[in-house]
């Protein structure tokens, strides 16, 4: 499965595993978590860790924008989490369609990354 969800109720965060390419069905898998936890959490962070990850389908990539401007300013911080040089670009890429702060992590730093992730605001509140 390209996708998995996990919801930390603990932090406010959203911690989404990828891999595999990322087709429009498996990102529409997101979706309705995402809208839920914008209404029951309000502003949340996402740790999105790319295990073998070989990037999205145009129709995924869609979606994908779709969501982040209609929601530019639910998400508070968003942890990339990768083990590709080219999956670093992805935070300079993604930046302009979130009002989330956005950092990138070598796979090797997973846990500095659920760490950097979980301290949003809506945690510290």
């Amino acid at each position: 499965m390209p996708i998995t969800i996990i919801e930390n109720r603990e932090y406010r965060n959203l911690e989404v595993h990828l891999t595999g390419k990322l087709s429009r069905d498996d990102f529409l898998e997101f979706v309705p978590v995402a809208d839920r936890l914008v209404s029951e959490w309000g502003r949340f962070g996402i740790l999105a860790v790319m295990r073998n990850f070989d990037g999205c389908e145009p129709g995924a990539i869609w979606e994908d924008l779709k969501w982040d401007l209609k929601h530019y300013h639910d998400v508070e911080r968003v942890a990339l989490v990768g083990e590709r040089k080219w999956q670093a670009g992805m935070s300079k890429f993604c930046k302009p369609f979130t009002g989330a702060e956005i950092r990138y992590f070598d796979i090797r730093d997973l846990e500095r990354a659920r760490h950097w992730c979980s301290e949003t605001e809506a945690v510290l509140a």
